[in-house]
């Protein structure tokens, strides 16, 4: 369990996962089945490259204008395989990105728990693919691991997002090992055996955190 953070008035939970291991979907269960409030750190990161502000002038100087597209808000995907091909540009691009962001997600945090306590959720979860590899352990009231097979994970970003083989193995060798997550984890989600399964293995994590 997380310990050294500030002290609120709801559970604060950290959502992480290897890539392609059903975070999303295990976040829209949490907010239409048990009413959590949501805070992912993609939705946030788009936020942040938005044109003109100060991450997304940074981009664009560091990368060129071949990271847009022709409205010129920024080519995710071809931004994306340029950086995880290469470590170097992969950890100037977080440089530039991962501080805004957890900014922002902090003052969202921080709206949340100023609301009156009649308005106030029980459950707030941030998504945070990266949350182990930036070191945000200490931020949460527990960190909760969606957890699949190496095997799944890969035929998964082929029919989802297109890649190639070895693209998907460079989106894998990006991130920390998911045992490793697995074992820093307070809570495991597994999502293995289709959805029934993996709403069964959310009811369970839910109840023994005393959340349902």
């Amino acid at each position: 369990m997380a310990t050294g953070k500030l002290a609120l008035p709801f559970k604060h939970v950290g959502l992480t996962g290897g890539i392609a291991c059903g975070k999303s979907l295990v976040a829209y269960m949490l907010a239409t089945r048990y009413g959590a409030v949501i805070l992912d750190a993609d939705a946030l990161a788009r936020e942040v490259v938005e044109p003109m502000k100060p991450a997304y002038r940074q981009i664009v100087e560091h990368f060129g204008s071949t990271v847009l597209l022709p409205d010129s808000t920024i080519d995710r995907k071809r931004l994306a395989v340029r950086v995880f091909a290469d470590p170097v540009e992969r950890a100037t691009l977080e440089a530039m990105i991962h501080p805004r962001v957890r900014e922002l997600a902090r003052q969202r945090v921080a709206q949340l728990a100023s609301k009156p306590a009649l308005e106030r959720p029980r459950l707030v979860v941030e998504v945070v693919p990266l949350l182990f590899e930036v070191g945000l352990e200490k931020e949460f009231d527990e960190i909760w691991v969606v957890s699949c097979s190496r095997e799944q994970q890969i035929q998964r970003l082929l029919a989802r997002d297109g890649l190639t083989a070895d693209e998907a193995q460079a989106r894998l060798n990006a991130q920390w090992p998911l045992e490793a997550k697995l074992e820093r984890a307070d809570r495991v989600i597994e999502n293995v055996a289709g959805q029934s399964e993996l709403e069964w293995n959310l009811a369970c994590v839910l109840q023994e955190a005393k959340l349902a």
